[in-house]
């Protein structure tokens, strides 16, 4: 006995018949290419950081007691800190901030610098300060400390980033209920963007959210360079 199939032949839906159209797959793939273009050409870009200040030319002493400022620095970014090494207060703790800051630069090659300021020249001395920046194992190559005589240091400091730089005096400090001398020395726990022309272009705290917006500020920095306006350059001399 010979036995029948019948079947049942479904017709095609839209999408289906779309789908085998030559033509769909051409638009398809025009527009997969061209969208990501047409929203690198209108993406809104953020509005470009604020000029604060023009940085003074200056010339200080590294710690490999060679003369280091201005010159060095141009056409270069750098991030400015203020410290001092036998701070035992705030100063470990910006420090250990400024080590995650190099790290996270490291990417950006000789484009990027640090560049640390101590507010007690007496005691730093280059000396110190080599000791010190080896012991942190610091990238010489993107980061210099720098010292020099008071009064340079103030019209760096105070006068050039618009930061504080006080006196050393006495404080006294409680640890295990005992009351015990140290000494402080009032100064900025902020680090400071400067850009390729010395211009200063933001003030940063240390905690992550302030470190991720200053790593935001200088890739927009270094990614949008442009030529200084004519303008600009007659009023910033």
């Amino acid at each position: 006995m010979t036995q029948i199939l019948t079947g049942f032949i479904r017709d095609e839906s839209w999408l289906q018949k779309v789908m085998r159209m030559k033509s769909f797959w051409i638009f398809a793939w025009i527009f997969l290419f061209s969208y990501p273009v047409y929203r690198s050409l209108h993406r809104i870009l953020p509005p470009p950081l604020p000029v604060y200040y023009q940085v003074p030319e200056f010339s200080l002493t590294n710690e490999f007691k060679k003369p280091f400022g201005t010159k060095d620095l141009s056409g270069k970014y750098y991030i400015a800190n203020f410290m001092f090494t036998s701070c035992s207060t705030t100063c470990p703790a910006l420090m250990d901030q400024m080590d995650v800051i190099q790290k996270r630069i490291r990417g950006l090659g000789t484009k990027a610098a640090i560049v640390t300021f101590t507010v007690d020249p007496m005691t730093d001395t280059p000396e110190v300060l080599f000791k010190y920046a080896r012991k942190r194992n610091t990238n010489p190559f993107i980061w210099n400390f720098l010292t020099g005589s008071k009064s340079d240091l103030e019209k760096i400091v105070i006068n050039g980033f618009k930061v504080p730089m006080g006196n050393k005096e006495s404080v006294a400090k409680k640890l295990n209920d005992k009351s015990i001398s140290l000494f402080d020395i009032a100064h900025s726990e902020k680090v400071v963007l400067v850009d390729n022309f010395g211009r200063v272009r933001g003030y940063y705290g240390t905690d992550k959210i302030e470190l991720d917006r200053l790593m935001i500020d200088l890739g927009l920095l270094v990614n949008n360079s442009f030529s200084m306006p004519k303008n600009e350059k007659k009023e910033n001399q």
